[in-house]
């Protein structure tokens, strides 16, 4: 009886130790994932964070080297947070860059230039996602090319050509080779239409044409309002590098009356190292704060030069990061 009674105890018993074994063994793989999990984040935010750190260290450096007073420069306590705010640096960058003349300058160029490289290279890279003709991969082999082709391997015939047509010292020879899909990178933007076009269905295309609609009628109607994405991406780009470039200015202004915001900055940077130089000279080699005083003028400079690049990705930051994951230029 003892033992019959024991069997039906240890049988009783075998479900329940069953059960609280399955549950702790799943609460353990539960922890483990747990663990593997929280690992995996902080490995992640930790590379995000290190990679921000990287890319906003400069931009806080900036900030804070051009509110300094010549006494927070000299003073070795201060680093970051100086001790009372100077806008001192601002307004002698701010003069002396002639602002919002160079500012007009830049925009001016700049605009015109995004512009003109949306609308050729979009019907460059249309054509060549969408048609077939003679020479086609000749003329995109040319395309890659010109993306590989340093500028400055042209520079002189450029010049020689630009200035025959009278155009030196004007926005032009800027402006009207972004007309022909050319211009600063613009390659590369016709490689980015093409990419993107070549995603888009056919059947839009061939729908078009049941309904009547001729080449251009299908490209400005459907294919154009479709590629939002991909001009949006073109347009930040092209206009980032033709805010940021001094090289074609340089080779076709001549006045200063022409010259944009980063022409202004270099020379703001040029007028400072003549001016410790010159202080060396008077006080035997000793310059004596000029040179901490003419770096926060030149990083006030550099932060208003970059200030509406900054407004205008702030403004477009997610259309932009939605538009380069349509497109397509991310990897994918």
């Amino acid at each position: 009886m003892r033992s019959e009674h024991s069997a039906e105890r240890t049988a009783a018993a075998d479900p329940l130790a069953r059960l609280e074994a399955k549950t702790s063994a799943y609460l353990r793989s539960r922890a483990a994932r747990r663990s593997k999990e929280v690992l995996g984040l902080t490995l992640h935010y930790t590379v995000l964070l290190s990679l921000s750190f990287v890319f906003i260290y400069p931009i806080l450096y900036i900030v804070s080297q051009s509110f300094m007073q010549v006494e927070d420069i000299t003073d070795a306590t201060v680093q970051w947070i100086p001790k009372a705010l100077s806008f001192e640096h601002y307004r002698f960058a701010f003069n002396k860059m002639d602002y919002w003349h160079s500012f007009g300058n830049s925009a001016v160029s700049t605009l015109l230039s995004a512009a003109a490289q949306i609308f050729s290279c979009a019907v460059v890279g249309y054509g060549f996602a969408r048609y077939r003709f003679p020479g086609h991969s000749l003329l995109l082999a040319l395309v890659l090319f010109a993306f590989l082709v340093p500028p400055q391997t042209i520079v002189i015939p450029l010049f020689i050509f630009f200035g025959e047509l009278h155009w030196l010292n004007t926005s032009m020879p800027i402006i009207v080779p972004g007309l022909f899909a050319q211009g600063l990178r613009g390659a590369l933007f016709v490689l980015i239409f093409m990419q993107f076009f070549r995603g888009l269905p056919h059947q839009l295309e061939e729908a078009a044409r049941i309904d009547g609609a001729g080449a251009y009628r299908t490209y400005f109607q459907i294919m154009l309002p479709l590629s939002g994405p991909a001009l949006l991406v073109v347009f930040l780009f092209s206009t980032v590098w033709h805010w940021n470039d001094v090289f074609e200015p340089n080779l076709y202004y001549m006045v200063q009356e022409f010259y944009n915001l980063p022409q202004q900055l270099a020379i703001l940077d040029t007028e400072g190292v003549f001016r410790v130089q010159q202080a060396k000279m008077m006080t035997g080699g000793r310059t004596l704060g000029s040179v901490p005083t003419n770096f926060n003028r030149n990083m006030a400079g550099a932060l208003i030069t970059i200030l509406p690049l900054i407004l205008l990705y702030g403004f477009a930051q997610r259309y932009f990061i939605e538009s380069v994951e349509r497109t397509g230029i991310a990897g994918d």
